[in-house]
């Protein structure tokens, strides 16, 4: 296992515990994913919280490890060959993590690509989508005279949630009884779209049972629950 010392962001954010996965993130419905997941496999991380309001984001040590300026990134000290590994892009991590401590993710071949699918579904549509209803709803964009924007995204959203709702049909999760990486990807965007967005009744939801009856299971969860107040913050 080798120095953190080498990566730039470890001088704006010291690790206090460098043999740990660290977690340069904010509990955002993409934050989560990640946080969510190293609750549910329990390997040991130290969370760095990365505060919009301040630009850490943009900050050159914060870019340095994700050129996009978005968070979540890790550095795991301890990646393949022993070698420390910087990953960004949330779904890339949460496969990662579930290929290196073969939790999450399905061992046989056609149900783990089945699962990785709704991984891509998640990162293509449900952000994309309930995140731009969250701002023609509740930020900037809910001031702009022309609907139509906002309409067009809450049509997708709607349409969105019909295809989780025919999948969770007849199942506990995505892939059936096993939960995955599929659901930890998704159960925060859903949580905001109907919670911190208030978009509740403008996308139907309460239509998709479906989709509602997944996520309170999904909540239950200790590590959920957990996850989604990681890193605290400040």
């Amino acid at each position: 296992m080798s120095s953190l010392s080498s990566f730039p962001i470890t001088s704006r954010w010291p690790p206090a515990h460098p043999e740990r996965l660290q977690l340069y993130s904010l509990p955002t419905p993409n934050g989560v994913k990640v946080s969510i997941m190293l609750e549910e496999i329990g390997l040991p991380y130290e969370a760095h919280l990365v505060e919009f309001d301040r630009s850490d984001q943009k900050t050159p040590e914060f870019l340095s490890l994700n050129p996009n300026g978005k968070i979540p990134a890790i550095i795991d000290p301890d990646g393949p060959g022993g070698k420390p590994l910087a990953l960004f892009e949330s779904g890339a991590i949460l496969q990662y993590l579930a290929e290196k401590t073969g939790k999450l993710l399905p061992a046989d071949a056609a149900l783990r690509w089945k699962t990785i699918q709704w991984v891509y579904f998640q990162m293509a549509f449900v952000g994309p989508m309930f995140g731009q209803v969250g701002f023609f709803h509740k930020f900037a964009g809910r001031d702009y005279e022309d609907k139509r924007p906002r309409d067009r995204y809450v049509g997708e959203s709607k349409r969105v949630l019909g295809v989780m709702d025919q999948q969770l049909d007849g199942r506990q999760w995505f892939m059936g009884d096993d939960y995955t990486i599929a659901d930890v990807s998704m159960l925060g965007w859903v949580r905001n779209l109907i919670g911190f967005y208030g978009a509740r009744e403008l996308v139907d939801y309460d239509r998709f049972r479906h989709v509602g009856a997944w996520l309170e299971r999904g909540l239950a969860r200790p590590a959920v629950q957990r996850g989604l107040t990681i890193p605290a913050r400040g």
